[in-house]
């Protein structure tokens, strides 16, 4: 079901599923369609893209299957996001650069309604922090796109708690998707899960599982905490995976953590964190494996 425009935020799964990787899937439309059908049988109704995914050819794949099952689009939420002109074979940049300007903007929302086969979006965010945005244009660019009912809601990723409010002073964010993970802690004190918090904006949370660096890193920080969490999924009977999403979910933002994953197993793992809440005492255990120092 799609979010109401009057509400102040989409009403996004607490599991998220990610499409950055979808072509390495190579899976056919009728697959396409049979893992989004999996997806939303879970309980996963909420589907973040972006532009560039993919160099720029994910949104095409995913709106090829909602093309082949149109009901589709009615139990889902999609989300995406621009702002990055990144280098590719089809667009010489001469480097990648930022760009939240009107036209580009519009061009890149109304490119992913055609890549999506839809003729709204539920989330568009604006995807990294470009210094030379003008809020005050951007925010008309995002009252006009809603207006056309072209963009449900709005909002921004990996922004800092002073971009954040520079925006949303002018028009109204639903959330600041931000990295968060075991190894990944910088937002437990950079001000933005307590932005988040504070805001009643739940904020979206990319690579909970650190790009698998969880699973298969070498480095010190990587070896102490799969040591540490291995110790106490086992203890609890779950998965790392899981143990990692309820790791995130934990704090009291109530983040919406995103898989990366075309294994529907490991959907099941992130799912499977929503029916456990850590104690206090292993959550900081892990914390403090990560950092390698006990609280202060």
């Amino acid at each position: 079901m799609h979010a109401s425009a009057t509400s102040p935020q989409p009403q996004l799964s607490p599991i998220v599923a990610g499409l950055w990787r979808l072509g390495d899937w190579k899976l056919d439309v009728a697959q396409r369609v049979r893992w989004i059908e999996q997806a939303l049988e879970l309980g996963i109704t909420s589907f973040d893209h972006a532009d560039i995914y993919g160099d720029y050819g994910a949104e095409r794949l995913f709106g090829e299957a909602l093309a082949s099952a149109p009901s589709l689009r009615g139990r889902m939420q999609l989300v995406t996001k621009c702002g990055i002109r990144l280098c590719s074979p089809r667009l010489p940049y001469r480097i990648n650069h930022y760009d939240t300007s009107t036209g580009y903007v519009r061009a890149q929302v109304e490119q992913s309604l055609r890549n999506l086969h839809t003729d709204g979006l539920d989330l568009v965010l604006i995807h990294r922090p470009d210094y030379l945005m003008d809020a005050d244009e951007l925010a008309e660019t995002f009252a006009a796109l809603t207006r056309e009912g072209k963009v449900r809601h709005w909002g921004v990723s990996n922004h800092s708690v002073s971009q954040f409010e520079l925006l949303h002073a002018r028009h109204p964010l639903s959330t600041n998707q931000l990295e968060l993970s075991p190894l990944h802690m910088t937002a437990l004190d950079d001000g933005t899960l307590d932005q988040a918090q504070r805001l009643g904006l739940r904020p979206m949370i990319w690579s909970p599982l650190s790009g698998g660096r969880l699973f298969t890193g070498e480095d010190a920080q990587a070896v102490r905490v799969r040591e540490v969490m291995s110790a106490i999924a086992a203890r609890l009977g779950v998965t790392l995976a899981t143990l990692a999403f309820a790791w995130v979910l934990r704090h009291p933002s109530r983040p919406c953590p995103i898989t990366g994953t075309g294994r529907i197993e490991g959907l099941r793992e992130a799912v499977a964190a929503l029916d456990l809440r850590l104690e206090a005492e292993d959550w900081y255990a892990i914390w403090t494996a990560s950092k390698g120092h006990p609280v202060p």
